[in-house]
């Protein structure tokens, strides 16, 4: 089993809700204000600013008070973690399929020369 790794847990986690995947793609655009953020979601302030939180914690986003604005970006360097995750994910169950095909495969083909040895015509 792979060994956890916590910040991989609060990448997964912060990128887990909808309203946070939300939020990182209107940040993908470019930095926005706090209520330009919370805007579209429609919810109270106070709940997207859990959801901030939330993503600061995971470092996917960083944010900065100019006065009584505060401005989130994204930092899409701290997605690399994941992306090598999954990608190493999908490089094992990729050698897995391939295994079956193969396994699978020899088996039909040891299975029509059986057949054929044997005059089976099914």
């Amino acid at each position: 089993m792979a060994k956890h790794d916590p910040d991989l847990s609060l990448l997964f986690h912060a990128m887990a809700d909808g309203t946070r995947r939300a939020i990182l793609a209107q940040l993908a655009e470019g930095p926005a204000a706090v209520t330009d953020l919370a805007e579209p979601t429609g919810l109270k302030l106070p709940t997207v600013m859990r959801h901030l939180s939330v993503l600061e914690e995971a470092g996917l986003i960083v944010s900065s008070k100019d006065g009584r604005i505060r401005t989130c970006a994204i930092r899409p360097e701290a997605m690399e973690p994941a992306r090598a995750w999954i990608e190493e994910q999908r490089a094992v169950w990729a050698a897995r399929l391939d295994r079956l095909d193969q396994f699978v495969m020899r088996m039909m083909e040891e299975n029509a020369h059986d057949k054929a040895e044997s005059g089976d015509k099914d």
